[in-house]
């Protein structure tokens, strides 16, 4: 018996399909050209998720989707459309080719003030997330693109897979452990329940790596990284920060707090004064603070590109996972545990992208929401 295409299948003759931009659990991102009803082209990205593998979990999709859908921001990733056939789900998003926000960064010089005007775009985009009862979280640099490798081409925001909403504005009842190793924030490392405020922990991050050129928290021992992290016992060195405005120092300290009830808020960031810098054109902003990230994204994390690969994204919960899980009888990994080899992948150093001849790895634990994370990032050449 043939069964009849889905009604929406009808789509995918406009669309050519090109190289494989990723592989993970449930599926494909590929590359394709998009043919408009004017006849013009638009290069996309598509995600192509196998319905077999979802074994009745269809759902999780359609929550992608519709929160996707419902975020309209100019530095928030779009979904341009969406259809299905028999056995898959094609999502399609914009393009965005211009490379990761460290690997640009990486490959020419940039001053605090570049730093700043990167961080508020960031920072914008998260304010309205937050105001529409949306958590990303998972914010990190490897989810910061470029739209184009125009030298002012705008930044966006991606992977939406495990972003969740709230049902009231100042929910925390979060409780899943997912995100990313090195931008968790300490109320999930202790698997306490938590809200939007994780998203302001990562931004902290981003913002301590992109302005002194290494990580917060360092220690290779998984038991210690947690400690760290759980305890947010930041130091700033003066050999690093030395070149660092004080209002920039205390944004980071701001967004590191360890209680998140006394982290600051979105609405707070944007008035920081780290911000007034943008404004303030007779500053003597010449300082070149990007020798820290060069270094480290072509010299030190080449030894610990492959583990952290394997091991940058942690356990991800919810039905397909739970239901992957099942499937091959195999218990959860679990962020931490006291099992000596339960290892993972932190340094001293900002983690940098696959080197560029790389072929793109994710995690099998990944499941469904691994699949948009580095989407683009594989981009080179598209």
């Amino acid at each position: 018996m043939i069964t009849s295409q889905p009604a929406s299948y009808a789509k995918k003759k406009n669309y050519t399909f090109e190289k494989t931009l990723g592989k993970g659990t449930f599926g494909v991102v590929r590359s394709a050209t998009h043919l408009r009803p004017d006849g013009s082209k638009e290069p996309v990205a598509v995600k192509i998720i196998s319905k077999h593998l979802l074994k009745g979990h269809e759902e999780t999709v359609m929550r992608e989707i519709e929160m996707v859908q419902s975020l309209n921001h100019p530095h928030i990733v779009k979904l341009i459309e969406w259809f299905e056939s028999k056995d898959k789900f094609y999502l399609v998003f914009e393009e965005a080719s211009g490379g990761e926000l460290f690997e640009r960064l990486a490959k020419g010089r940039f001053t605090e003030r570049v730093a700043c005007r990167t961080i508020h775009v960031i920072l914008e985009a998260i304010n309205y997330m937050h105001h529409h009862n949306t958590v990303h979280r998972d914010i990190k640099p490897e989810n910061i693109l470029y739209r184009s490798q125009a030298e002012d081409a705008n930044i966006v925001l991606v992977d939406f897979g495990i972003a969740t909403h709230l049902r009231h504005q100042n929910d925390t009842d979060l409780h899943d452990m997912c995100g990313s190793i090195g931008y968790a924030a300490p109320e999930v490392v202790a698997k306490k329940y938590y809200g939007k405020q994780v998203d302001m922990w990562g931004l902290g991050v981003v913002t301590f790596c992109m302005l002194c050129g290494f990580a917060p928290f360092s220690s290779a021992d998984p038991a210690l990284f947690r400690r760290q992290v759980e305890s947010a016992e930041i130091k700033f060195d003066q050999k690093y920060w030395a070149t660092v405005s004080d209002t920039g120092i205390d944004f980071v300290k701001r967004c590191l707090t360890r209680d998140p009830d006394e982290r600051i808020t979105s609405d707070e960031a944007l008035h920081h004064p780290w911000f007034a810098r943008l404004q303030d054109t007779q500053q003597d902003d010449a300082q070149d603070i990007g020798a820290g990230i060069r270094e480290n994204y072509r010299s030190k994390w080449k030894t610990t590109i492959a583990a952290v690969r394997a091991t940058q994204r942690f356990q991800v919960v919810g039905d397909v996972a739970k239901a992957k899980d099942e499937h091959n009888d195999e218990p959860p990994s679990p962020l931490f545990s006291d099992d000596e080899d339960d290892t993972f992948a932190v340094s001293s150093g900002v983690p940098t992208p696959y080197e560029e001849d790389d072929t793109p790895e994710f995690s099998t634990r990944s499941g469904l929401s691994g699949l948009l994370a580095r989407l683009y990032s594989f981009a080179h050449g598209i």
